[in-house]
């Protein structure tokens, strides 16, 4: 684990990366509801925004479009990913080592886990081979995409399971974990205990509405997470910038989520 408050990944502490790996891990569908969504120059223009502290992307879309943005966009070089044609035990490809990672430009590597899958122990040690490389060649900071994820597991979705995943992340060196909200600020709670000096985010999910979504964001800040790691529930969004907005009001000023939808509206709330 290395200092990472200090560097691009994070905001005064805090954590809001704009995840863009959707592509490759779930294909044309994620990219409908916006079909400028589907062109990486419109997403990396929305990242941009003063709130997003990363970008995501896989090595193929880094290549092609990241250098007319270096000087505005911070990038996460998500290393691993697989296509949602995959059917078989959950897996992940290693794509790019962290040396071409560091050549292109990144500031930080993500690197997905599925604890619990048959695949479990090859995914750790992959994961291991690129921390180290990480650390102490680059200093560069690593998120774990740590999904408790396989045929073996009873329920992925529980307090207990998310809680797990989030350990992980700190057993194996992450500085970043991200993973799935686990249903309460309490479950949350239990989960940033969990994670040690690990910062936990949460994984934006599926898209949902603006308070919904914003309240699950202020529900993480509360109990002590750094932030958000969030795709379809900004750029599957008409206007991004709005969402953009109202998150950096919870995440880096701590707002209600009435105040931050509010000033995303341009408006003072109301006095009670």
């Amino acid at each position: 684990m290395i200092p990472i408050d200090d560097s691009p990944l994070t905001r005064d502490g805090k954590v809001l990366i704009l995840a863009y790996d959707h592509g490759l891990e779930h294909g044309p569908v994620d990219f409908e509801d916006v079909p400028e969504s589907a062109d990486p120059a419109h997403v990396f223009d929305v990242a941009t925004h003063d709130a997003v502290t990363s970008l995501a992307v896989q090595k193929g879309v880094a290549e092609a479009y990241y250098p007319s943005y270096e000087d505005d966009v911070d990038l996460l070089a998500k290393l691993n990913g697989t296509s949602n044609l995959w059917r078989g035990e959950p897996n992940s490809a290693v794509n790019w080592t962290v040396d071409y990672a560091h050549e292109i430009g990144a500031d930080s590597i993500g690197f997905t886990v599925y604890g619990g899958s048959n695949h479990e122990i090859e995914m750790v040690e992959e994961f291991r081979e690129a921390q180290e490389r990480a650390h102490q060649e680059y200093d560069m900071p690593v998120v774990m995409w740590s999904y408790p994820r396989g045929q073996g597991l009873r329920n992925a979705k529980t307090p207990e399971s998310i809680a797990y995943s989030a350990r992980l992340g700190l057993e194996l060196g992450a500085d970043v974990a991200k993973v799935k909200y686990p249903g309460s600020q309490d479950a949350m709670e239990e989960t940033v205990r969990m994670a040690g000096k690990t910062k936990v985010v949460m994984s934006g999910g599926s898209k949902r509405s603006d308070e919904e979504f914003l309240s699950n964001v202020k529900s993480v800040i509360d109990a002590g997470g750094a932030g958000l790691a969030v795709g379809r529930n900004v750029f599957q969004r008409e206007n991004p910038e709005r969402i953009l907005d109202a998150l950096e009001k919870v995440i880096f000023e701590e707002s209600s989520v009435e105040e931050a939808l509010a000033a995303a509206e341009g408006a003072a709330p109301e006095a009670e």
